[in-house]
């Protein structure tokens, strides 16, 4: 699956957003209660004669488990350059992130809402697939500092489990 604007899981394929946005809110329904952490990021492995590309959408019920589902997107030439890999990283996550308007913010919380007094909360987040360990150490405050210019919490390693994590286990 090479469409960037479909997603997929291991019991679904071929979702569009507006799908993969109504799955998210069935999850929401179940425990209205519960704080949750929606959260975007994407990996990336080189291949030979490409590169490709994970994005993820993770929504995390803090305590009592998860939905995700994943895109991928293939670029036909090996990018060697960690600064050009990150960044490409880094966009796809912002573009993803961007799917998620206000209007469906909204319709998140005002599911719970109602239940704010029992710790019902959502944070939004981009998981960037870097930290404070090796190459990508020097790109932190630039890649950050895109994330947080969009009025988003940008998260790196050892917090950044969508990108470091569940995007990763598909890059390969």
């Amino acid at each position: 699956m090479s469409d960037p604007m479909l997603f997929y899981n291991l019991t679904e394929n071929n979702m569009s957003f507006e799908r993969v946005f109504s799955r998210m809110l069935r999850f929401i329904e179940v425990e209205p209660s519960s704080s949750y952490h929606l959260s975007v990021g994407t990996d990336s492995h080189v291949h030979q004669h490409e590169t490709r590309f994970i994005s993820a959408v993770h929504i995390h019920r803090v305590g009592k488990g998860a939905w995700g589902c994943l895109r991928q997107i293939t670029i036909p030439r090996e990018i060697i350059s960690i600064r050009e890999k990150i960044s490409m990283e880094t966009a796809y996550s912002q573009e993803l992130a961007c799917k998620f308007t206000a209007a469906h913010l909204n319709e998140m919380t005002d599911i719970l809402l109602p239940y704010a007094d029992e710790g019902a909360d959502l944070r939004f987040e981009i998981h960037l697939d870097i930290g404070r360990r090796g190459a990508t150490k020097e790109l932190i405050q630039e890649m950050t500092g895109r994330i947080n210019s969009m009025g988003l919490e940008a998260k790196i390693k050892p917090d950044s489990y969508t990108a470091s994590s569940y995007a990763n286990r598909y890059t390969k």
